[in-house]
């Protein structure tokens, strides 16, 4: 049986997401669904996860729709709109947002 001290959990809160930042992680934004455009809005499928500075990869789930203890579901973002506004308020200064599925971009966070 594995010792569970040892078993590093590979999700993270905005919370744990913004605390892993302060220790040099990076946040790579995926694109999961190909974006199109409706209106003035760009809708699609983004996902985040931090990468640390051993490559050593958090996907980034949400916390506020739990129904149980176990419910734990990745945190999508269905438009450019809500990408950029995360990142903005974690703390980025610019957000690079990939506009074809699967790719993906990296943002580093300075000055912390």
């Amino acid at each position: 049986m594995p010792d569970l001290t040892d078993t590093e959990i590979n999700i993270t809160t905005e919370q744990g997401l913004r605390h892993l930042l302060t220790e040099g992680h990076h946040v790579e934004v995926l694109c999961k669904g190909a974006p199109f455009k409706k209106g003035p809005t760009w809708y699609g499928v983004w996902i985040m996860r931090t990468v640390s500075p051993e490559s050593k990869e958090k996907l980034l789930v949400t916390a506020r729709t739990r129904t149980t203890t176990n419910d734990i579901k990745v945190r999508e973002f269905k438009t450019a709109t809500g990408v950029i506004s995360f990142l903005i308020g974690v703390g980025f200064d610019t957000a690079n947002i990939p506009l074809k599925e699967g790719q993906r971009t990296s943002h580093v966070l300075t000055g912390t």
